[in-house]
């Protein structure tokens, strides 16, 4: 009787050590590579869509640079607790212009296939019509795919990139939509269209508020 009873005891705790190193497993990978993310809101639509589960990299940023097109997911500068999910449209030291609907990232007509509707601006925002912005540094300038759904640095300016937690690299739900998240952002050497030489614009310098 005895040792059947240390043989479920001994059973039990062979369970709880691979419940115990599993767990460590995920809370580290939570804290330090992977965190997954819920997307709530149309501001990414059509890439994303709410209800779409994703899963964000904590590291990408550690081995590589950002680039210009990379979807991510970063601490909103009016709330804290709140993360946001947006694309990077320009890095720090780009000159950032948005006339007739159009976005320019140093002089350079960006070609935005994944938009889902047209870039507009609000009064009182950050960008103003045909004015130029040069990003500072240590921030990005991140705009939301659904143009006229999202609240980004339209708004309220570049964000810091202490305030970015990670590249999004890959959606697992639904299931339809499963795999990796490509960058169709184009490389600035490629692209064609300039400014228009009658659009005004000025080297302007927007802080952070």
């Amino acid at each position: 009787m005895m040792k059947f009873i240390k043989g479920i005891i001994g059973f039990v705790m062979d369970i709880l050590e691979t419940v115990v190193f599993v767990g460590s497993i995920f809370i580290v990978m939570y804290l330090f590579i992977v965190q997954p993310n819920q997307v709530k809101g149309a501001s990414m639509e059509p890439t994303f869509l709410s209800g779409d589960y994703i899963l964000t990299s904590k590291i990408t940023y550690k081995l590589r640079p950002m680039e210009r097109g990379d979807v991510i997911v970063f601490k909103s500068p009016k709330n804290p607790d709140v993360d946001y999910i947006k694309r990077i449209i320009a890095l720090p030291g780009d000159k950032i212009t948005i006339t007739n609907s159009q976005v320019y990232v140093n002089d350079i007509l960006i070609k935005e296939p994944y938009i889902g509707s047209s870039t507009n601006l609000w009064d009182g925002g950050y960008m103003k019509e045909g004015e130029s912005v040069i990003v500072p540094k240590d921030t990005i300038f991140v705009m939301g795919d659904n143009r006229q759904r999202s609240s980004d640095s339209r708004e309220f300016g570049p964000v810091p990139v202490s305030s970015v937690v990670g590249l999004v690299f890959y959606r697992y739900f639904p299931a339809t939509k499963i795999g990796f998240i490509n960058n169709p952002f184009p490389k600035l050497p490629n692209l064609e269209s300039k400014l228009p030489q009658h659009t005004t614009h000025s080297n302007l310098f927007y802080p952070i508020t």
